[in-house]
């Protein structure tokens, strides 16, 4: 690994002059030494990131020919791998192999039109595939060509705006009404996993956030819960990674309720009973686990959450759906938008709004009482 005059890693094949300009080297597949030098480490790890290509594709033929697959990969390992979160590297792969691949992968880089790029979305479309997936996979194919657009692969981006997601309906998000959630809490009584359904359902938490809550991060005293970091599960390794909230605003404290506070209490208490085992010394600080001392992935708890609809004979649901509901019951209380939003972790207060506040049936039948009341009086 190469430093900078300061001592500061700057990657392998980077180093910083005495003069202050950066040096860029390699060894090309013949054994030749290729060194060039710069005034700025953008320049030189841009330059050698594309030296080192070139070199390594000399036997494929110039990069004018290169497929779209040889391309992808190029492109995830060498220059967004450690560039972007790796959520969104994850998504990039998930993308491309299940929609993008098969349709232009073995295409040349310059033969791509938009008429490929809207056909892949035309046929999640008629696969059933839904708005948000098409919109990813949309990104994914921009990304990756304008970066090809900026490296000489070709000369324009082939996803303009006249490639479009087909347009799906507007599906209302599911939240559970009074009846439903005391169904379902009745019916989760049971499930191992029951503190963590109620604790959203009292907090409005992401899953993510719920998986990343340590010990540290609550205060009885003061009846706070601190949200400082987000533990996903990264499906492909079989591993969970913690990771920084994407928002300052996602830095939040949540006031506890009563039920909250108890709950924390018991699975406090239970854990220093001994009575849920910790198998690694990674969570054994961890609030939410399972009856094994582990992390669980939203899969288990979807699946979960599953059996637990079909025993309380509501409809499906999942996990999103809790603090979906978490949020409207706080609407419904007479909670402030703004105050919500705070809670939330919500940086703009129209995600808050669009996102999470939705009028039940009940709700609607109880405003037209009061307007019909209104109607009497006068």
């Amino acid at each position: 690994m190469g430093k900078s005059l300061t001592g500061k890693e700057l990657g392998t094949g980077v180093t910083q002059r005495k003069d202050g300009r950066y040096s860029a080297k390699f060894k090309s597949k013949s054994g030749k030494r290729i060194e060039k030098y710069f005034d700025k480490l953008s320049e030189a790890r841009k330059w050698l990131s594309e030296a080192k290509y070139e070199d390594s594709h000399k036997d494929t033929g110039s990069s004018v020919n290169m497929t779209v697959d040889t391309w992808f990969h190029y492109w995830i390992a060498e220059i967004k791998a450690k560039t972007v979160r790796w959520s969104t590297l994850s998504s990039y792969k998930d993308r491309y192999n299940k929609n993008i691949k098969e349709i232009i992968g073995s295409m040349m880089v310059r033969d791509v039109k938009p008429m490929h790029c809207q056909n892949i979305l035309n046929v999640m479309d008629n696969n059933g595939y839904v708005g948000s997936s098409m919109a990813r996979t949309k990104a994914t194919l921009s990304a990756m060509f304008s970066d090809a657009c900026e490296n000489g692969l070709i000369s324009t981006n082939p996803v303009t705006k006249s490639v479009k997601c087909p347009k799906k309906p507007e599906k209302n998000t599911r939240v559970l009404t009074l009846d439903e959630q005391e169904k379902f809490l009745t019916a989760a009584k049971e499930s191992i996993n029951y503190n963590h359904f109620l604790f959203i359902l009292q907090t409005g938490v992401r899953s993510s956030e719920l998986r990343g809550l340590n010990w540290d991060d609550i205060d009885f005293q003061n009846r706070i819960i601190h949200i400082r970091r987000n533990i996903t599960h990264d499906s492909y390794n079989n591993k969970f990674i913690t990771g920084e909230l994407k928002t300052l605003s996602g830095q939040r404290d949540i006031p506890m309720t009563q039920t909250a506070y108890d709950l924390l209490m018991t699975i406090k208490a239970q854990q220093s009973a001994g009575k849920q085992k910790v198998i690694s010394f990674d969570f054994a600080g961890n609030v939410f686990l399972n009856r094994n001392g582990k992390l669980l992935p939203n899969s288990n708890y979807n699946k979960c959450l599953e059996k637990i609809c079909i025993k309380a004979g509501i409809e499906k649901i999942s996990m999103h759906t809790l603090r979906h509901t978490f949020a409207t019951r706080c609407i419904e209380s007479g909670m402030k938008p703004k105050t919500l939003q705070k809670i939330l972790g919500h940086a703009n207060i129209s995600i808050t709004m669009d996102l999470y506040v939705h009028v039940t049936e009940d709700e609607k039948e109880k405003e037209m009482q009061k307007f019909e009341q209104m109607c009497r009086m006068a």
